[in-house]
């Protein structure tokens, strides 16, 4: 029977974590950040917008035996939709029809959410259960991003249990190949009145 949780850390800290982390060194240190509640258990703003923000997602689930998968989700800024300060939830797009994400949550609603954003090389772990919505038209197009071409089949709700926000350390950063785009073209652009600039002083030294 799981233990009741003291710490929202708990989701992640079970009884071997901790032994482990008693046994490299480390256990104090978190055990200080339990007691300070550094992990959280409600979507506070900035976790939103991050949220919102993100193009590419890793959404994590186990069957009943225990077996993980990951699966990536991904699609324009806000297909990842905040519905309130617990709530996360997207609409699931047609894909290879495997299927194993939905066959999961079916024995097993406990799931993780991975974000990541190179650009600004920042991480955030959510932990959670998730649910699987058919049927629900209003839904999904409450959770459509506008525009976007794609054929939805059912909505993802996930429902969060506790947060964390790791460090930068090893994340490489890497940038859209948009925003690469659009700074090239700025370049550009800043060259060719530059150059327009120095034929104009040419011109009125002749």
């Amino acid at each position: 029977m799981d233990s009741i949780p003291v710490y929202p850390s708990d989701v992640a800290f079970t009884a071997s974590v901790k032994a482990v982390q008693a046994r490299k060194g480390s256990r104090r240190s978190y055990a200080r950040m339990e007691e300070g509640g550094s992990w959280r258990t409600r979507i506070t703003p900035d976790l939103a917008q991050f949220i919102e923000a993100q193009t590419s997602i890793f959404l994590a689930t186990a069957n009943l035996e225990g077996q993980p998968y990951i699966q990536h989700r991904g699609g324009p800024p806000g297909f990842l939709r905040v519905l309130d300060d617990r709530t996360i939830g997207f609409a699931d797009f047609a894909g290879n029809r495997q299927y194993i994400t939905i066959g999961n949550l079916a024995d097993n609603p406990k799931a993780h959410l991975f974000l990541i954003d190179y650009v600004h090389r920042q991480r955030v772990k959510i932990w959670g259960e998730a649910r699987v919505v058919e049927g629900d038209a209003a839904l999904v197009a409450k959770l459509m991003p506008e525009g976007y071409k794609a054929r939805p089949e059912q909505a993802v709700l996930f429902t969060l249990s506790a947060w964390d926000a790791n460090c930068p350390q090893h994340i490489p950063q890497r940038f859209e190949a948009s925003d690469f785009a659009a700074a090239l073209a700025e370049r550009d652009e800043r060259i060719k009145a530059l150059e327009a600039e120095i034929e104009k002083l040419r011109a009125d030294s002749a």
